[in-house]
C-alpha cells in the first residue's frame, strides 16, 4: 500500500512537470516519452533496489550512469537537460525511501516549482539569444556590436565570435541582446539566424 502510495505522487509529480509545465511552453513531442519513461523507469529500477536492501549508493550510481547515456545526444537543449535531471531526481526521490515522509514529498513539490519558476517565459522575458552568419567579415569588435545593436533591434549585453571568413565575407557568432524597442528590427538578407530562444 505504502509503494503505491509512492507511485501515485510520482506519477502526479512527473505528470504536473511534464504536461503542465514543459509541453506547454516548448511543445517538443519527442521529450515527453523521454521524461516519462525515465521517470518510470528509475522509480522501477529504485524501488527494486531498495525492496532488495540495496545500498542507495548503487541507486545514486544508476541516476549518474543514465544521465551520461543520454546527455551524450546533441539533440537536448539546456533546458531541457534540467527537465530531464528533474525526471530522474522525481523517480528516485518516489522510489529510494521506504517510507512516504513529509520531506520526500516536499521535495518533489519542490522540483515542480522551481522548474516552473526557473523556466518562466516572464522571467528574463526580453533577454535573447541568437547564433548568427552575418553577410560581412568583422575584425572590429565595436563595429560588430554596433551593427548587432542596430540589426536586432537591442542592446548586446554578450557575443562570442566563432568565426571570421575573409574570403566569403562572413561572421558567425553568438549573442545574446536584450530587446529595448517595441519590436525586432528586420533581419537583413544573407543574415541567417542558426538558433533562438528566451534566456532563464
Amino acid at each position: 500500500m505504502n509503494q503505491s502510495l509512492f507511485v501515485a505522487v510520482d506519477l502526479v509529480a512527473i505528470a504536473a512537470l511534464t504536461f503542465g509545465v514543459y509541453f506547454p511552453r516548448h511543445h517538443r513531442r519527442d521529450l515527453i516519452a523521454a521524461f516519462l519513461g525515465v521517470n518510470v523507469g528509475v522509480l522501477s529500477v529504485a524501488m527494486t533496489l531498495s525492496s532488495a536492501s540495496v545500498g542507495i549508493g548503487l541507486g545514486m550510481g544508476l541516476f549518474g550512469v543514465l544521465s551520461i547515456i543520454r546527455l551524450r545526444s546533441y539533440e537536448i537543449a539546456q533546458h531541457e537537460i534540467a527537465y530531464y535531471f528533474s525526471a530522474l531526481a522525481l523517480g528516485l526521490l518516489a522510489g529510494l525511501p521506504t517510507s512516504l515522509n513529509v520531506l520526500t514529498v516536499a521535495l518533489m513539490g519542490l522540483i515542480v516549482l522551481t522548474m516552473y519558476v526557473g523556466d518562466h517565459p516572464r522571467l528574463f522575458g526580453r533577454h535573447r539569444q541568437l547564433s548568427l552568419r552575418l553577410d560581412s567579415a568583422y575584425t572590429d569588435d565595436e563595429a560588430l556590436r554596433a551593427h548587432l545593436e542596430v540589426l536586432l533591434g537591442g542592446r548586446v549585453v554578450n557575443m562570442s565570435v566563432k568565426g571570421v571568413d575573409l574570403v566569403n565575407d562572413t561572421t558567425q557568432v553568438d549573442v545574446r541582446y536584450l530587446v529595448t524597442g517595441g519590436s525586432q528590427a528586420p533581419r537583413e538578407a544573407g543574415t541567417s539566424p542558426a538558433r533562438q530562444g528566451v534566456g532563464a
